[in-house]
């Protein structure tokens, strides 16, 4: 792995910059801890112990769902967050499913988001997401992220597969017009992102904002603490 910020030597010129959507550019791990945390408390779980370690749990859940037959996105959230609930002993509603959901589309992007990929863009870079979703729950989140805006967003509801398999990132690929090595992907999520796009040949960058131990045995091409080293990488890239 590079130093943070640093290329592996060799590699072509990027033109299109490819990003998981949840946890690197919207604020998914703070959302689904406030959420889950509150939902403990509503139960009667005055101490629930830390919503990171809520979360974790809840997306260990999650993880073991997306790799069944495929279901929509709104059918995983609720079935998880049930399946969450049943451990923990508490009573099930299925309107904190359709809850989920509604937050879900509401979590804000990160302090740097806008800005840094709005540098990146002016710097020559098209921008696509590819994300574990579907598309109405997108179509909101799109508005969080105004007035920034997408060359292409494929979402699991458009291949009927979630990330890790690879079927997404092949979607994307014929969107981006450039070739998988032109393209680098961007992504906080470890295990759902950097072996499927490093296996379709796109570079790869980890957003690693809590300077955590790789989680996998993968390699990525970068490793970046926030998206403003995603700005600066264009910057220079454009300015070589």
């Amino acid at each position: 792995m590079s130093a943070m910020g640093e290329s592996v030597g060799g590699v072509p010129p990027v033109k299109v910059a490819t990003f998981d959507c949840y946890g690197t550019l919207i604020d998914w791990e703070g959302g689904a801890a406030a959420f889950l945390y509150d939902l403990a408390r509503r139960n009667g779980d005055f101490d629930p112990g830390p919503g990171r370690q809520l979360r974790e749990r809840w997306e260990q859940i999650q993880f073991e769902a997306i790799q069944e037959e495929y279901r929509t996105y709104s059918e995983v959230l609720s079935d998880s967050l049930r399946a969450w609930v049943g451990e923990r002993g508490y009573r099930w509603n299925t309107r904190e499913g359709e809850a989920l959901e509604s937050a879900m589309q509401a979590w804000q992007p990160f302090a740097d988001t806008i800005p840094a990929l709005t540098r990146a863009k002016e710097a020559g870079l098209r921008l696509v997401i590819i994300s574990n979703t579907d598309r109405h729950i997108m179509e909101q989140t799109l508005r969080q992220l105004s007035p920034l805006t997408f060359d292409a967003v494929v979402v699991a509801e458009d291949v009927r597969s979630y990330k890790p398999d690879t079927t997404a990132f092949t979607r994307a690929l014929a969107h981006a017009g450039a070739r998988p090595e032109e393209i680098l992907h961007v992504a906080f999520g470890f295990e759902y992102d950097i072996a499927p796009a490093q296996e379709v040949g796109m570079q790869t960058a980890w957003v690693n904002r809590h300077r955590e131990r790789p989680p996998g045995g993968q390699r990525p091409d970068y490793e970046w603490r926030d998206l403003w080293d995603l700005a600066e990488y264009a910057e220079r890239q454009a300015s070589a």
